[in-house]
Order: structure tokens, then C-alpha cells, then sequence
């Protein structure tokens, strides 16, 4: 049981979303604030979409210190917040706000997070050939940071509509072409030929369907860098299989970690403890896939 003292000095960090039941968020901010002995405590708020205007006015009015922000809210938020951090504005969604004295300012910490879990694993993206598999929020953010690193980009999505809508922003702010094409199995044999990096930005293979995966395994290959955002379960089908065909493989749970490290250490001003943050998330997810 935690005997910390909860006072009228505490900072209050959270995390708004619909549905938020599952969230890890709580489990690694709280850990860090008690190791590092910080007087901030991080709790998670079902916000469902026409309440974020009174959230975001009851930040300001509570002097909460910072939120994430999760699916439905990342785009619908802009409007309300004052600033925007350069990286948050060019992607066009936020999952991290700040309050400075009522003062709320949105970065996006998905993206770099996204690019800190490549790069500690010592896989640059210049010049590398990436597809990503989505368009929505996540799909957005790490599109642009990929794209700004100097990858080359195609994206396909179920719905190809919002793969030429997210395509054809990526072509006009970086100055370079980024193809769009249907998430089907020949379009996905064709682009994956050439590829040196297979990002599933969609939520297929989620808990609970664990069994689902976004492609057939015989396009797996050695030689391909597999990333898979998706963190719960730990080690996704599409993981499991493209071990088995010999490619190197990064978890949802790096990208996880490292945008939740890069908001607390926007909130705190201190360096976050990573290694125990992440053993934090292991240890929920094995718990969960015990049940």
C-alpha cells in the first residue's frame, strides 16, 4: 500500500480518453514521481467527446499540471489549447498539455517516442524505405517524424481516402512525394519488395483479439525491421511471426515508454527513470495476459 502523503501542494498530472479503462499511463508516471520523490500524482479520466471543452476548462480551473491525451481527443484538442509546440502543429495532433499558470501548451510525444524506440535499437530512417500500415492519429505522427528524418513513405489504410488525405499533407510539407495505396494483400506484396521498415500503426492484434494480424506472413522476409505499436499483448502475432521469419522486430512497448518518459519529463522538468517505467509496463502486461 502506498503511505504517501497527498496535500493541497501535490501536482496533479492525468490521462483523458474514451475509453481509458486499460491504460498502463498511471502505473509507470505514479512509479517514477514515488522513485524520484516528487509530489505529483498521476490519475486517468474517462472524457467522452462532447465533454472535452469542460475538461479542458477544469484543467485550467483545478491547476492541473499536465494531461495526455488518447484516442478520441488528439485533433479535437487543438482548438482549445493556447500554444502548440513546432513538432505538434506541423503533425496536426497533441497527446501531451502542459498548464503553465493557465497557460496550455500541446506537444506530441507519440512522435518522438516513436523515433527515440528506432534509435536506441540503432535504426536511423534516412533513406530507409517504410511502410506504415494506418492513417489515423498514430499513423500521423509517426508519418511525420519519419518523414522529416528523411525516410521515404507509403502508406496504406482499409479506408484509401485517408491514406491520400495524410499522404497528400506529408507531400505538400516535406516537398517529396508519399504514395498512398489500399491496404490489400497484392498492394502490400508490391511495397513491401523494396522495404526496409514495416510499421503497423493500426490497432490489429490488440488485446483482446490477439490472434488478428494486419498482413500475411509469407511477406515477412529477412532483412525487414518489423515495428509494431500495438503494447498489449507484450509480443503481438504480427511480432511472433515475423521473428519466425528471421526479421528484426521492435514492441509497441518501446514507443510506449518513451512518449510517456518524454511527458514526464516536460512536466517535471527532471529526467525520468526509464528502465523502471518500462519494467512498470512489463510487469502490468504479464499480469494482464495472465488472467
Amino acid at each position: 500500500m502506498n503511505d504517501r502523503i497527498i496535500s493541497s501542494k501535490t501536482r496533479l498530472c492525468g490521462v483523458i480518453g474514451d475509453p481509458i479503462e486499460h491504460t498502463m499511463s498511471p502505473a509507470i508516471h505514479n512509479a517514477g514521481f514515488t522513485k524520484l520523490g516528487l509530489d505529483y500524482l498521476y490519475v486517468p479520466f474517462h472524457v467522452r467527446k462532447g465533454e472535452l471543452g469542460k475538461a479542458i476548462d477544469g484543467m485550467r480551473a483545478l491547476n492541473i499540471r499536465g494531461l495526455n491525451v488518447t484516442i478520441p481527443h488528439k485533433v479535437t484538442i487543438i482548438p482549445l489549447l493556447d500554444e502548440l509546440d513546432p513538432l505538434a502543429e506541423r503533425i496536426g495532433a497533441v497527446n501531451t498539455v502542459t498548464n503553465d499558470d493557465g497557460v496550455l501548451k500541446g506537444y506530441n510525444t507519440d512522435a518522438s517516442g516513436f523515433l527515440q524506440a528506432l534509435l536506441k535499437r540503432g535504426i536511423k530512417p534516412k533513406g530507409k524505405n517504410v511502410v506504415i500500415l494506418g492513417a489515423g492519429g498514430a499513423s500521423r505522427a509517426i508519418s511525420f517524424i519519419l518523414a522529416e528524418r528523411g525516410a521515404h513513405l507509403v502508406i496504406l489504410n482499409r479506408q484509401l481516402k485517408k491514406a491520400e488525405e495524410l499522404s497528400s499533407r506529408l507531400s505538400t510539407t516535406f516537398e517529396k512525394e508519399v504514395k498512398a495505396l489500399q491496404l490489400a494483400a497484392e498492394n502490400l506484396a508490391q511495397v513491401l519488395d523494396g522495404a526496409d521498415i514495416l510499421v503497423n500503426a493500426t490497432s490489429v492484434g490488440m488485446s483482446p483479439d490477439i490472434n488478428e494480424t494486419p498482413l500475411p506472413s509469407n511477406l515477412l522476409k529477412p532483412g525487414l525491421i518489423v515495428v509494431d505499436i500495438v503494447y498489449n499483448p507484450i509480443k503481438t502475432r504480427l511480432l511472433r511471426e515475423a521473428e519466425e521469419a528471421g526479421t528484426e522486430t521492435v514492441s509497441g512497448v518501446d514507443m510506449f515508454v518513451w512518449q510517456g518518459v518524454l511527458a514526464f519529463e516536460i512536466w517535471t522538468g527532471v529526467k525520468a527513470p526509464i528502465e523502471l517505467m518500462r519494467a512498470e509496463v512489463i510487469k502490468g502486461l504479464q499480469g494482464h495476459e495472465k488472467r
